[in-house]
């Protein structure tokens, strides 16, 4: 009797002990360490220096693997949330900074809200039990979400673009840059567990993705090139449109252009995006001046202008000028920069004291077709910030498009942190669709890239050159030209749901 008194009082008080340790273990989950949230930050700053300009693509898988295994033995929920927009903020911050030149009230905003993205997605897999394939589908959905929302997107800064110069761009002919996203994450996260062996016929299988998509369909030249004359006016960077004189930008371009000689035999002569500034095009000196340089190559012109639409509204197009001086195709930019091209909230944010001025008018999105004819050769058009979204060149590639021309201006944006992910973006593109790319620049970055992501002729900022190049012209198409973003968004839906069922049944049972 008295020993089984013994036995009960030690076990009631080690159940006692035990309850103890998990109100503690709880109370220790009830707030993050700091040493988390600095890890946390860090690993965010390693995938930003995947990112061009740095361009340490290997980066990005560590940044990952980090930021996952930082986020183990943390049970709330909330925590995780936490973490993940940490983590994203010490990835966006850096790869976004250029718009605090731009913007500063538009850059804390979009840093915040596109790393609380991520923060949902954490916490969303947080409460998951396959969090090893839950979780890179979960962060590759939230970068689906910035790329479209709001304002219309902003996906800059993407894990995609960092990969542009890595071995593993190719998946983008399969899968865009949200296949390139996903694959990031999910080596990442394999790379976290810490029996990785375990980890190796997943990995094998993935990696077989990449094999696949060097071996899938990206088009064929059609034995015809082109000859383009693309030139860059050069000039200072850091400027805005109110404080410049836009007569200065023609003149440079006009410089430039006269050193072109007629026994260059140039096809076509690309101008960048709003080097011409008027009223109106078709009645301005500008179009007797183009005229009177294409008449002397035998050459039509590929013009960036902006045109006045009324008090409220500008216009930012491309036109083709042929030697006559008729205006035979034009193409009126479609997607337009938040804070740059338009002013969001503007009447909101005039009366907390942000600098509306600087952009006086919001620009007038386009309808059109990314497209345009010149002499029977169509081309795929994605003015500036258009480069960014995948969406905007496929359309072109869609309907017939045997090159991609992106002409741009990047004067505004100060260093090169954006010009240099364009040329990432640009990079992407051509893989994606199989094509020729032919960015060129006010002021830098300008280059021809191939199919493959080779980048030719890259100008310096500032620079005044003409680059000339036999471009040859490619027909056909890649899987990802054909069928897009949404079937692959769908796919991962559906994963992701699954995953989220099966773990849930699996707790029950």
């Amino acid at each position: 009797m008295h020993s089984t008194g013994t036995v009960s009082s030690q076990t009631g008080h080690g159940q006692t002990q035990q309850v103890k340790r998990r109100i503690a273990g709880s109370r220790s989950n009830a707030h993050i360490k700091p040493w988390r949230l600095v890890g946390v930050l860090l690993a965010g700053g390693l995938v930003a220096l995947s990112l061009p300009p740095w361009g340490w693509w290997p980066f990005a898988f560590f940044g990952v693997a980090i930021f996952v295994a930082l986020g183990k033995n943390v049970d709330r929920p909330i925590a995780h949330l936490v973490l993940g927009t940490t983590f994203a903020i010490g990835w966006f911050a850096p790869g976004m900074a250029w718009m605090w030149f731009l913007t500063a009230p538009g850059y804390i905003s979009a840093v915040t809200l596109y790393a609380v993205f991520h923060g949902l997605a954490a916490l969303i897999c947080s409460t998951t039990s396959r969090r090893t394939f839950t979780g890179p589908l979960l962060h590759a959905l939230a970068e689906a979400l910035r790329f479209s929302f709001p304002f219309g997107g902003v996906p800059l800064a993407s894990l995609a673009i960092g990969q542009a110069d890595s071995p593993f761009a190719t998946l983008a002919r399969l899968g865009g840059p949200l296949l390139l996203t996903w694959f990031v994450f999910q080596i990442g996260y394999l790379l976290s567990r810490p029996r990785f062996h375990r980890s190796v016929a997943a990995l094998a299988i993935i990696l077989g993705f990449v094999f696949i998509s060097s071996q899938v369909p990206n088009g064929s030249e059609t034995g015809v090139t082109l000859r383009i004359a693309a030139v860059q006016g050069g000039g200072p960077q850091g400027t805005q449109g109110i404080n410049t004189n836009s007569r200065d930008v023609v003149e440079r371009h006009l410089t430039a252009t006269q050193s072109i000689a007629p026994s260059e035999n140039v096809d076509v002569v690309i101008w960048p995006e709003n080097v011409i500034d008027v009223a109106q095009f078709s009645t301005s000196p500008e179009l007797d001046e183009i005229t009177t340089e294409a008449r002397r190559l035998n050459a039509p012109f590929m013009v960036g202008i902006t045109e006045d639409f009324d008090a409220r509204y500008f216009i930012n197009a491309q036109v083709v000028v042929q030697t006559d001086g008729s205006i035979t195709d034009r193409y009126d930019k479609v997607k337009r920069v938040p804070f740059g091209e338009f002013m969001p909230f503007r009447s909101i944010l005039k009366r907390l004291g942000a600098p509306v001025h600087l952009v006086p008018r919001d620009a007038l999105a386009g309808t059109g077709l990314a497209v345009l004819d010149i002499d029977g050769v169509r081309m795929a058009v994605a003015i500036s910030w258009e480069d960014f979204f995948a969406g905007r060149v496929r359309e072109g590639i869609q309907h017939g498009a045997q090159v991609i021309i992106n002409p741009t201006n990047g004067a505004s944006y100060t260093g090169t942190i954006l010009q240099s992910q364009q040329i990432g973006a640009s990079r992407l593109r051509a893989i994606e669709n199989g094509r020729w790319l032919v960015q060129i620049a006010t002021t830098g970055f300008s280059g021809v890239i191939s199919p493959d992501g080779s980048l030719y002729e890259r100008t310096n900022v500032s620079e005044q050159r003409v680059i000339y190049y036999d471009i040859p012209l490619r027909s056909g198409s890649t899987p990802y030209s054909k069928l897009g973003d949404r079937p692959l968004i769908f796919i991962m839906l559906v994963l992701t749901v699954g995953l989220i069922l099966v773990g849930s049944r699996r707790k029950k049972a």
